[in-house]
């Protein structure tokens, strides 16, 4: 897989993104609903001296849940603390955590889905009641101590909501679900990016970028770090549209944003199977990936591009899939497609 396109921050560029990250509601783009949401939010329980209520941030990585997270903490003036899902496996690691908050704090858990189911049941009573019960000794002469916690307002990040116990998801009072950016907020944010680094790119430099970012803008940030690397080699103070092209051709990401792994795929459901469907497995096997990376990283970009179904039978290419890779399809192999 392609770093550039793969929607997941790696170590080395958490720096970067920081630095791109914006400060307040207003200088974040795109989530225009969700924007107005959080800030009728926000200005409420300015208003009433009271912590906002628990927000639950649902969607795609790389679409900005942890930036709002920390938006939301600035514009309330509270003190932020930073954790993840996979890092809390027992409850004590959360009661740790809450404990030590102090009152009106921001508390952001990444990835919320992943917690232990046993922390999850002491979030219950922390989010409603702002307090937990700490379970002490074992067996019949184990006793519960009630312990109160100061108030604070939970943000939850998550990319499958559907993971979600009910219970948990139900003592959100705001569920924001983020949806992709189109090309005209992608060049937004590419323009944010490069007055930010104080680059000088053309327009339509600007705009291929924005193109190949598969709606996402921490891959639009992405790509414009190697388009500029790409001109600062070249030794070009200005990114024109060649060295934009020519960065985005070294690094194999096309004009919709497919990359190598991507039209890999393409080409073995087009060419290799003729258009009819393919299982995971065999898919799998075909392109030498693991099933895992095809099924939650490469997939839902393609479907949601158009370019391959989710059949009863199979994974089978649409004809705007084999449009893309210059061919005709096989009309009959292509009716009757049904989504599962």
């Amino acid at each position: 897989m392609n770093e550039l396109t793969e929607p997941q921050s790696t170590d080395n560029e958490l720096a970067f993104e920081s630095a791109l990250r914006p400060k307040s509601l207003e200088e974040f783009i795109g989530q225009t609903k969700i924007r107005k949401q959080l800030q009728l939010i926000l200005e409420a329980a300015a208003l009433q001296s009271r912590t906002p209520d628990h927000i639950l941030l649902a969607g795609p990585p790389g679409l900005g849940k942890t930036t709002l997270a920390m938006i939301v903490a600035h514009e309330s003036g509270r003190p932020l603390r930073l954790t993840s899902g996979p890092t809390i496996q027992h409850a004590g690691d959360l009661a740790a955590i809450l404990s030590s908050l102090t009152p009106g704090e921001v508390l952001f858990i990444d990835e919320i889905h992943r917690m232990a189911r046993s922390a999850e049941e002491m979030l219950y009573l922390a989010m409603e009641d702002f307090r937990v019960d700490v379970m002490v000794g074992k067996g019949p002469g184990a006793t519960s101590i009630p312990l109160d916690i100061a108030p604070f307002t939970l943000v939850g990040a998550t990319t499958r909501s559907g993971m979600l116990p009910s219970p948990l998801r139900d003592r959100f009072g705001f569920i924001a679900h983020l949806e992709f950016y189109d090309d005209a907020e992608l060049e937004a944010v590419v323009q944010r990016a490069a007055s930010k680094l104080d680059l000088q790119i053309d327009k339509e430099a600007l705009i291929q970028v924005a193109k190949r970012s598969r709606g996402t803008p921490r891959i639009a940030n992405r790509l414009l770090r190697r388009v500029r690397d790409f001109a600062l080699v070249a030794g070009k103070q200005r990114i024109g549209v060649d060295e934009a092209m020519g960065a985005l051709k070294l690094y194999e990401v096309d004009e919709l944003g497919l990359d190598r792994l991507d039209r890999e795929i393409m080409r073995v459901l087009v060419e290799r199977f003729d258009g009819k469907p393919v299982g995971l497995s065999t898919l799998a096997v075909a392109v030498g990936e693991e099933q895992d990376t095809i099924e939650a990283v490469v997939e839902p970009f393609l479907v949601r591009a158009g370019l391959i179904a989710r059949t009863s039978r199979g994974r089978q290419a649409t004809a705007a899939g084999f449009a893309h890779l210059g061919q005709r399809p096989p009309t009959s192999q292509l009716d009757g497609l049904v989504d599962l």
